[in-house]
């Protein structure tokens, strides 16, 4: 609990005013502690990220920006915002229950509204308590529940918890325009790290160049760092590089090399399209430091990732760049490893998109090699009829297959019940299945 005590120190004093702006129950600000320990860098096999959750969609839904630069709900100002708006949302589709809006945060209101129809139906009650809900909800809205009662009453548990200040820990900038991370740090007189903790919804080694323009400092740095931001004229604040194009570049290397994008390449070279010469000149921008120093961007999280892999495992890291036709699942059958793994070790989730080219990163068990087209198994698509009393562990088992493969062939989540009827996609190993 320390832990998460520590981690919630900057942003907590935020997110309960925010409850208490809106007179919603502050015990809300508890969960990000159930979805994500309170830890904004958190990415699930499910592609949620923050401290929040949010997935891409229900994002997108509640105006968090998602792109190279930015992602909105990693931002502690802008996810909060969105959760509250949500959970509010929830609270009155359910006639102000909060359990009930709290487990339609976690199941989908779908999901909840289904089980009540269905309490209905058969004359029972339609509490929170008395709903069927998939497993995981129901454990989702006691462990809040429990966690609230702790924080009220550490003593009588026997619990001590660190006090956190009650006071505002950072304070919002307005720096009008994208800045380096690097220099930015400097300007407050903190590290990139804790500039980085404090605005986690940057991916890069700057601010995003169409916003939000909103850096978040300590309260105690804010003079000092308005100061430094008055004095820096605003072309100054990102390091430009003249950049001649050489035979075979493309907008896309040159940005990859740059740590750049290549909108913003086009953008500030008033290039229409993808249509580069050799000998021509860009103007492009590029960090101020090494990309080392930018400790928390999102190159540098995967790369740490891989090292405490290293430092933790026999495993030895191969590679495979990524061909037209590739999915998570080709690719972790080919190299006999987990598809949920296979996306986590390259910080990603089974359903996130695969560039062609991306190059991925496989730790494969010593001695272990690459299953040989001789050896490999006989891989059949199968359609399959879901039969009343099914379940994913039946057909998983019967088919001598994973649960996980199953919902990722057939897009399906944990929370969606099977149907009698339903068909499901399967590709199974004719040799073991039963």
């Amino acid at each position: 609990m320390d832990r998460i005590v520590k981690r919630a120190t900057p942003y907590y004093f935020h997110i309960v005013n925010e409850a208490i702006k809106r007179d919603i129950p502050t015990e809300l600000a508890l969960l990000p502690i159930v979805e994500s320990a309170y830890d904004p860098f958190a990415y699930s096999h499910g592609r949620a990220a923050g401290a929040w959750q949010f997935i891409p969609s229900t994002g997108k839904y509640f105006g968090l920006t998602q792109n190279w630069w930015y992602d909105g709900r990693r931002d502690i100002i802008s996810s909060t915002d969105a959760a509250y708006k949500y959970l509010s949302q929830l609270n009155k589709r359910f006639d102000g229950d909060w359990l009930l809006a709290l487990a339609a945060y976690n199941a989908g209101g779908g999901t909840v509204s289904l089980a009540i129809k269905k309490n209905k139906r058969q004359n029972l009650p339609t509490d929170f308590w008395s709903l069927k809900l998939p497993k995981e909800t129901m454990a989702y809205v006691p462990k809040l529940l429990a966690i609230a009662e702790l924080v009220k009453n550490a003593e009588k548990y026997n619990v001590a918890l660190k006090p956190m200040p009650n006071q505002p820990y950072f304070s919002q900038i307005d720096t009008q325009s994208q800045i380096d991370i690097a220099q930015a740090a400097t300007m407050a007189g903190i590290t990139t790290k804790e500039l980085y903790l404090l605005n986690p919804g940057f991916n890069r080694w700057a601010t995003a160049p169409e916003g939000p323009h909103r850096l978040l400092v300590p309260v105690a740095n804010k003079a000092q760092f308005n100061k430094a931001l008055s004095e820096l004229p605003a072309d100054k604040r990102v390091q430009w590089t003249r950049y001649t194009i050489k035979s075979g570049d493309s907008l896309s290397t040159i940005a990859q090399a740059f740590e750049t994008s290549v909108e913003l390449i086009r953008k500030t070279n008033n290039i229409a399209n993808n249509n580069i010469r050799a000998g021509k000149t860009l103007l492009v921008p590029t960090a101020s430091q090494l990309s080392s120093e930018y400790v928390l961007s999102q190159h540098q999280r995967h790369i740490q990732k891989q090292k405490n892999i290293s430092r933790t495992t026999d495993r030895k890291d191969t590679y495979h760049t990524v061909k037209s036709g590739d999915s998570f699942w080709s690719i972790a059958k080919t190299h006999n490893v987990g598809v949920r793994q296979l996306a986590s070790w390259n910080s990603m989730a089974p359903g996130d998109s695969l560039a062609i080219g991306k190059r991925l990163v496989i730790w494969s068990k010593p001695q272990q090699s690459v299953i040989s087209s001789a050896d490999r198994q006989i891989i059949r698509k199968v359609g399959y009829k879901v039969r009343s009393g099914d379940s994913l562990a039946r057909i998983a088992g019967k088919f001598n297959v994973r649960i996980d493969d199953i919902l990722q062939w057939n897009k399906i989540s944990k929370r969606n019940y099977l149907q009698p009827g339903q068909r499901l996609t399967l590709y199974v190993d004719v040799t073991r299945s039963n």
